[in-house]
């Protein structure tokens, strides 16, 4: 067992190990301390005056790992040989199930026990990607190259013949000091065994701890620059070489433990938050290593890999990611119909150049109404390429190079050659006017009772073709509600509901301000909306949202998406939005326009969803900045974004583990002090007549904030008009945050302060670095330092309320419409091509129709509150 700074975990363990129903005699814990700072030598030895029959402690300086399992592997007199970790727990009868099993089936070569996973904060059980290869109550010897599916590469939770290491001098690989030094030796024991027999025992309970504070060796290697070299090198590389010279090919098996292995690497990539090493000459190496490891991955091993799920599209990156022929899939897939504009999406994967395509569709060839290619890049290396297309719905063929593709519904089973419009229908279950009852899960008497009450002729003739409109559940002011009230007074053929948090002071301003068609989130008004509206539109786009579970659990979401976005994007941020089925996708700048829709970009949507309209709180930015002249610009306004790292926001996940950092000790808080604190930006307030304002991130408030001199106002997103603060700033300061096209819509002087513009670049905040450069494409001077920061706001201020004319041109080049009409672009966009139709009047709030709706509620209400009985 190695051990390097766990004391605070070492009691736990120890009373593990002394609670076994095993008899100690028969059991030898050898203990290597590899150069611990804390009291993990003085805990050890205690434990071993104490036991000394038992216990054996070696202590070495630092080393790693592998180097400190390598020497105690000397001291070992048992029979088989376990190298168990010192943060997780045993169960009580853990080596007797290992004892009996070995008894009863002595051929066995490796033992692997199942692990149990917790997480150290919550004590929530979590379940191992890898708990299918143990039968429930049945132990299993399998020989591996039979059952190929199976493998197994945790040397802590797996027991080894210590004659069969000493004769094979098989030790711990010390050049991976990151990760996989298990795997490696697992699988290197394994390629030298006569026969590769491993034996599952789903009642050997190991109990696999995941830390909280995030300081596992695995937490931290992600950002070690090994993870991307020296492990694919020495780790997975070497055995696939190993395993081909030994056997011609290397086992399938062997493939399995890899592709496992490299899945992780692939989720990573796909990560919103993805903080790592992989980037200059690390990132060119991985890439080598990387095409090395795919030519040793052959079609069975990759097509016949279950062990956990892996897509399609990222299969056909091992297969054909690094290889230079051209290639596409033998099938094409529609995956996404428009019954109201009668177009269905087709897509199929290529490498090389773009094949000679035809789409018929009713035997008759057409065109693309929309399309594009996208760039399917796996850490900033394009692998594939995705062909999206929309054509008419009917009956499909698609050809290319001349040869016809087999058409599917899903990937990557294709099963006809013809997709009808009926089958396109069933299986995407498009024919229903009501939502399909899902069978998930068991319905309750009231869930059954309010499906009927959804479907009642009342609440349909109440909630017809409704438009839901929210921001966020707590909070308003946003693009949606801006949208809601243009509806409201605009669009009589419109049926609009706004829906937030009853009691919010959000949901009491708009109460106030006489609009009736308010919501409150989780009613049973709101159910109802759901169950029948056609429109869900938000600035925000998370499944809380825009799919809410309870909602799911009832019926499968019908509505069309429309994200109207909380800001501009200028990062990557396709691997979260790809994930999003968004039928109306606005933006509000050229470039941003052209990053998403263009050939070879990352993301899906193409001109059929994305529309250059602006936000619709854009209109309320004109206005407000219109009511402002010059001479009543009075604020400098420093308004800093979040960070993921964070301690007072939101936890945040490095690939599968939490990563907080301290706000009162960061550097985060440390800069921008210097900042609002500045003598001379208080200097330049007094002497211009300006006012200092400071406002926090939405995710700051109330968790954190910055000590700041009297002088300077702290402002908040609750509670005021955040457009109006905006219109009021002679000079915005801020960094990442998409806040400063506000200021730039108004045309109002800009300052950035990027002092960790390198962390968040590298993937340590939301999103990858996308298409906008600071420097070519922003709106004003970009800084590094307070002192920079400082200099640069008292120039601008002492320059004039206007920005520079360099800094303006690009303002008017990027917004082609400030018209206050952004709404109205909005709603038509929703509402696609039908004709607006000025008499049109939308459902009123009266009448009897809305009266037999009320008694309906009230009826399911009373029926829901009497007992079961």
């Amino acid at each position: 067992m190695a051990v390097y700074n766990v004391s605070q975990y070492l009691d736990e363990f120890m009373r593990s190990i002394e609670g076994q129903k095993f008899p100690l005699e028969q059991l030898q814990v050898i203990v290597v301390n590899d150069g611990s700072t804390d009291d993990s030598l003085a805990v050890l030895e205690a434990w071993q005056r104490r036991r000394p029959e038992l216990v054996t402690v070696v202590s070495k300086q630092n080393g790693g790992l592998p180097t400190a399992r390598n020497a105690g592997l000397p001291h070992v007199r048992g029979e088989w040989v376990t190298f168990t970790d010192p943060d997780d727990i045993l169960d009580q009868h853990f080596f007797a199930e290992v004892d009996a099993f070995l008894r009863k089936r002595p051929a066995a070569t490796m033992v692997a026990t199942n692990r149990a996973v917790f997480n150290e904060d919550s004590g929530m059980e979590l379940e191992h990607p890898l708990r299918r290869h143990f039968v429930a109550g049945a132990n299993r010897l399998r020989d591996l190259n039979i059952d190929t599916g199976h493998f197994h590469g945790h040397a802590a939770s797996t027991f080894f013949r210590t004659e069969e290491i000493e004769r094979w001098n098989l030790r711990f690989e010390e050049r991976l000091r990151t990760t996989f030094e298990d795997g490696h030796f697992c699988c290197t024991y394994l390629l030298h065994a006569p026969q590769p027999r491993v034996a599952y025992l789903p009642n050997a309970i190991y109990h696999y701890r995941r830390r909280g504070d995030g300081t596992s060796q695995l937490d931290r290697s992600w950002a070690d620059p090994g993870r991307f070299t020296d492990v694919l090198e020495h780790g997975y590389l070497a055995l696939l070489r190993e395993g081909a010279d030994r056997f011609g090919r290397a086992p399938t098996w062997l493939q399995g433990m890899v592709i496992y292995e490299l899945s992780w690497y692939l989720k990573m990539n796909e990560s919103m938050y993805a903080p790592t090493a992989a980037y200059g000459e690390t990132l060119v190496r991985f890439h080598e290593l990387m095409e090395q490891i795919c030519e040793l991955l052959d079609d069975v091993g990759i097509e016949t890999y279950r062990a956990t799920h892996i897509s399609a599209t990222r299969r056909e990156m091992l297969q054909r990611g690094y290889r230079s022929e051209p290639w596409h899939t033998p099938y094409a897939v529609v995956d996404k119909v428009d019954q109201v504009r009668k177009l269905m999406r087709v897509c199929y994967r290529f490498t090389g150049d773009l094949p000679e395509e035809r789409f018929a569709v009713y035997s008759k060839f057409v065109k693309p109404v929309h399309q594009k290619v996208r760039d399917v890049q796996f850490f900033d290396r394009t692998l594939l390429h995705e062909r999206i297309v929309w054509l008419p719905l009917g009956t499909v063929r698609v050809l290319l190079d001349g040869q016809e593709l087999e058409i599917g519904t899903s990937d990557p089973k294709p099963t006809v050659r013809r997709l009808t419009t009926g089958v396109i229908t069933k299986d995407l279950a498009l024919d229903a006017e009501v939502l399909p009852i899902k069978t998930k899960r068991r319905l309750s008497v009231g869930d059954r009772v309010l499906l009927r009450l959804a479907r009642t002729r009342a609440v349909r003739s109440l909630f017809k073709d409704a438009w839901v409109l929210i921001d966020r559940v707590f909070n308003a002011d946003d693009s949606a509600e801006h949208l809601f009230r243009y509806l409201c007074a605009n669009r009589p053929e419109v049926n609009p509901w706004f829906v937030i948090e009853r009691g919010t002071p959000d949901y009491k301003r708009l109460r106030r301000d006489g609009y009736r068609r308010v919501v409150p989130h989780g009613s049973l008004a709101w159910k109802l909306l759901m169950l029948n509206c056609s429109e869900l539109i938000s600035s925000h786009i998370d499944d809380v949202v825009v799919r809410p579970k309870v909602i799911r659990e009832l019926a499968d979401p019908r509505w069309r998406i429309t994200f109207l976005q909380h800001g501009v994007i200028k990062d990557d941020l396709s691997t979260w939005l790809n994930r999003k089925n968004i039928d109306v996708f606005v933006t509000s700048t050229r470039a941003e326009l052209h990053s998403i829709v263009d050939d070879h970009t990352t993301y899906r949507y193409t001109t059929k969803e994305v529309k250059l309209t602006g936000l619709p709180r854009f209109d309320r930015v004109l206005e407000e900045g219109r009511r402002f002249p010059p001479d009543k610009r009075d604020l400098i306004l420093v308004a800093p974004t979040w960070r993921q790292w964070l301690s007072s926001s939101e936890p945040v996940m490095t690939g599968r583990h939490t990563v907080t950092e301290d706000f009162r000790t960061s550097q985060f808080a440390q800069e921008w002090s210097a900042v609002v604190n500045s003598p001379e930006l208080a200097d330049l307030a007094e002497r211009t007549g300006l006012r200092m304002a400071l406002l926090l991130h939405p995710n700051f408030q109330g968790t954190a904030t910055l000590d700041t001199p009297p002088h300077v106002r702290k402002l908040s997103f609750e509670g005021q008009n955040v457009q109006e603060i905006f219109a009021r700033a002679r000079v915005l300061v801020t960094d990442y945050s998409s806040m400063f096209f506000n200021a730039a819509y108004i045309e109002r002087p800009i300052v950035y302060f990027q002092f960790d513009r390198d962390r968040v670049n590298a993937g340590w905040h939301l999103g990858r670095h996308g298409y906008f450069d600071y420097e070519r494409h922003g709106y004003g001077p970009v800084t590094f330092t307070a002192d920079e920061a400082v200099a640069a706001i008292s120039k601008t201020v002492e320059s004039g309320p206007e920005p520079d004319p360099i800094y303006l041109e690009r303002i008017r080049e990027s917004f082609p419409k400030r018209d206050g009409r952004c709404c109205e672009r909005v709603a038509d966009a929703i509402a696609g091509p039908t004709t607006r139709d000025p008499a049109a009047v939308r459902p009123p709030l009266s009448g009897p129709w809305v009266h037999l709706a009320r008694a309906s509620v009230r009826r399911v209400v009373n029926l829901a509150r009497r007992p079961a009985s």
